[in-house]
């Protein structure tokens, strides 16, 4: 009976029942994830801590580095750098954050008149900050677990995930062999060379998405010294923190920066701030990101969106900071499918 069908119609046919079955896997991997949270949580960090810190260990075993004690090194530089950069970045928020929360009451309270409701829901959303921030942090750590049971949950995944990122390290080599051995014998080297690229495109995104956020904090909060913006030290932080999520994080952080510069300095200042605000942007996406990132894989921005938005959804806050390196191993993944299937296809 299929031969009665014309040939575009079989293909149509076949490409649906590929996706719809690529379909199934994700919506099953996800729930899989969801369902186990805990446990996928600290691997998914630990990955992208070991993309992050993989040159480093490869230095130190280039320098004749017993492997074990390279990734022992490497993690308690780690530790080290990432808790000394959390303690500053909590020390300035915490110092500037009630400086900063009043310039946004005040910024809302000059603007409301302007933009009726608007300005006024703009005002109650600045009054309620911390609240909305604790509440919404709280759900995006845990769905029902509060309070003491939240932090230590979130210590025992960082610990874990610091374990899990020694190990990664230490037995990279292992972890490739066990990944041939399950893989079939005439497949081997393509499974390998897939997961190379995906975990090189996630190193890549990392330790670029890590320069860029440090040069843009920088310069923000330069920027915001040079013109008095109260609180500089502390919107450079939120910078920092939230380039880690693609264009969104550069908005919010952005646009917290110019509403802090109208609301203690006036129109003038704020309408420099937003000069300095885009002129940083206009850094990042023109120079930084093809120059720093030209070697990682290239997605256009409605895919981060989008992918950014999936994450949110599925995952909160941590799905929002993980949806872009996943996405950018799948990519890495699809590219390197791409790459064999076209040199397959040339040499039959």
């Amino acid at each position: 009976m299929h031969t009665l069908l014309p040939e575009p119609v079989r293909r149509l046919a076949a490409w649906c029942v590929v996706i719809l079955l690529l379909t199934g896997v994700a919506a099953v991997g996800v729930w899989l994830c969801v369902t186990f949270q805990t446990a996928v949580t600290p691997v998914l960090l630990a990955l992208l801590g070991a993309a992050l810190l993989g040159p480093l260990h490869r230095r130190l075993l280039a320098m004749k580095v017993q492997r074990s004690l390279a990734a022992g090194l490497t993690c308690a530089a780690v530790v080290a750098v990432v808790g000394g950069a959390t303690y500053v970045v909590a020390r300035v928020l915490i110092d500037t954050g009630d400086q900063i929360l009043a310039s946004l009451r005040r910024a809302a309270d000059g603007l409301a008149p302007h933009f009726g409701a608007a300005g006024t829901s703009l005002g109650d959303l600045a009054a309620n900050a911390r609240e909305l921030l604790g509440k919404f942090g709280g759900t995006a750590a845990s769905g029902v677990i509060s309070g003491l049971s939240v932090v230590g949950e979130v210590i025992a995944m960082t610990v874990l995930a610091l374990l899990l990122v020694f190990f990664f390290l230490r037995d990279s080599g292992r972890a490739m062999a066990a990944l041939r051995s399950l893989a079939p014998r005439h497949s081997a080297d393509h499974v390998e060379a897939m997961a190379r690229r995906a975990f090189g495109a996630m190193e890549g995104f990392m330790r670029g998405t890590t320069f860029i956020a440090l040069i843009d904090a920088v310069l923000i909060t330069i920027g915001m010294l040079i013109l008095r913006v109260p609180g500089a030290l502390g919107l450079g932080a939120l910078v920092f923190v939230g380039a880690y999520i693609p264009y969104l994080g550069a908005f919010i952080s952005g646009a917290v920066a110019i509403l802090v510069a109208l609301a203690d300095r006036g129109w003038v200042i704020a309408l420099w701030a937003v000069g300095v605000v885009l002129a940083v942007q206009l850094l990042e996406g023109h120079v930084l990101q093809p120059v720093i990132q030209s070697r990682t894989v290239q997605m256009h921005p409605a895919v981060v969106m989008l992918a950014i938005t999936a994450g949110a959804s599925v995952a909160g806050i941590l799905g929002m900071l993980l949806a872009v390196p996943l996405t950018a191993a799948a990519f890495g993944v699809l590219g390197e499918l791409r790459r064999r299937y076209a040199s397959g296809s040339s040499a039959s």
